[in-house]
This record gives C-alpha cells, structure tokens and sequence, in this order.
C-alpha cells in the first residue's frame, strides 16, 4: 500500500479568501516504510504572506518571488500522488487550498487523483481525548525527536508526521487473526498472534502529571479527603 505523508505552508488560513500555497512538503511510505522517495516544492503565491503566517512559517515574500508557480508543478505533484492514501493533519485545511488551486487551473479536485484521505487530527482525537493534539504534542507524547522544528516547514512537519503516524499505528500489520477448522462450544473461534507485537508503553510529561496531580487535588477536596488513594498514600 503506498501511502503519501503531506504538508502544505501558506499564505494565511483561508483559501476561500485568496490565500495561497507557498511550500508542499511530501513523504513516501511503502507498506509503512519509509522510502526516501520524498517531493518538495516552494510555490510563488503571487502575494505576500500575513504577518502572523510570517511568524509561524519564517517563509519570505522576497524568497518566494522566483520560486515556480502552482500551475507549474501541478503536473509533477498530481502523477507523484496519483492514486495514494494521503495522510494529512488537519486534512481539511490542506485539502481546501489543494483543491483552490486546482479550481483556479480549471482542474478536477484532489479525490479525482488520490484513492483516500486519512486524517491524523481526527486519529489523534480518537486515541487521546481531552488532550493537546497539535504535531509538536503528539511529537512529545510519541517520543518522535522534533527538536530542529523551530518554525513550521512542510517537509520537515511531513517527515515528523510519517513518524507519528507509524508510531500511532504500530502493531496493526502483526496482528494475524486465522479462524480455527475445528469449533469450540460456542461455535467458530479464532487464534490470534500476538508474538510480533511490540507494545507502545506511553508515559505521561511532566505537563501532563502535574496536571493529574492538580485534579486529584481537586477530586480530593470535594470528597472531604475520603478518596482512597489519598487513604492509601497515608496507610
């Protein structure tokens, strides 16, 4: 299965308004593996970027002037895409101004190039609820090494991204589940391997302890001091 790890920079937040692509950072897996076969591309915009994209992506204006425009690289980045599993952050966001831009050179959105679309946001959600889930957090709860992300780049953040997906998925492609040919009481059963499955030990930061700690604090308060752990830490 190949799958395309993607990032886009931009000029602001909003396509709909004119915002542009600037950067497009893309990394290649083969059946969860990395390939090294990676594409990148500055795009010229055709206007400035906003102050506060400036701050977030340290991208200049006067970088991008010579720099292709997105009609001159549509072709290459859609036949490297074509028919992928594209996995994005945020894929709305991304996917929004992709499909601008192909809007501008009267071209058929994204879904007509690419087999899917997995967002890591959502994943990310899903797995810890009521938690930071940016890319920097997910880097730090995951143990993925984001220590050169000084500001936003979008092959920098896809390579961080491929590593946190691997990591959010790992040991998926070892569970092997066979049905049995003979039958237990209950009618069919099945085996499953679990030998080849390493497992992911996630430990909290210390943001995240001291913020446990603050709400058993809390808990505690509210019951007059009765919550058995506290009983328990005194015995």
């Amino acid at each position: 299965m190949r799958q395309i790890v993607l990032d886009t920079e931009t000029t602001g937040l909003s396509a709909e308004n004119g915002d542009r692509i600037i950067e497009i950072g893309c990394v290649e897996l083969l059946h969860r593996k990395l390939t090294g076969n990676n594409l990148h591309f500055y795009v010229n915009p055709e206007r400035d970027s906003h102050e506060d994209a400036l701050k977030v992506h340290g991208i200049s204006n006067e970088f991008l002037r010579d720099k292709p425009k997105f009609g001159q690289i549509v072709a290459e980045l859609l036949d490297y895409l074509r028919g992928a599993e594209l996995i994005i952050h945020n894929a709305p966001f991304d996917i929004s101004f992709l499909n601008k831009e192909l809007q501008r050179l009267d071209r058929p959105p994204m879904h007509s190039a690419i087999a899917s679309v997995t967002d890591t946001l959502v994943m990310a959600k899903d797995m810890f609820p009521g938690k930071r889930n940016g890319l920097d957090a997910l880097c730090d709860r995951l143990g993925v090494d984001n220590a050169s992300r000084t500001l936003h780049g979008a092959l920098l953040d896809a390579e961080l991204l491929a590593d946190v997906y691997i990591n959010m998925t790992r040991g998926q492609e070892a569970l092997i589940m066979e049905l049995s040919e003979g039958t237990s009481e209950g009618g069919e059963w099945a085996q499953v391997d679990l030998s080849g499955i390493e497992l992911f030990v996630l430990r909290a930061n210390a943001h995240e302890s001291a913020a446990h700690e603050t709400l058993l604090g809390e808990i505690d308060k509210s019951s007059k001091g009765r919550t058995v752990w506290r009983q328990h830490e005194a015995a």
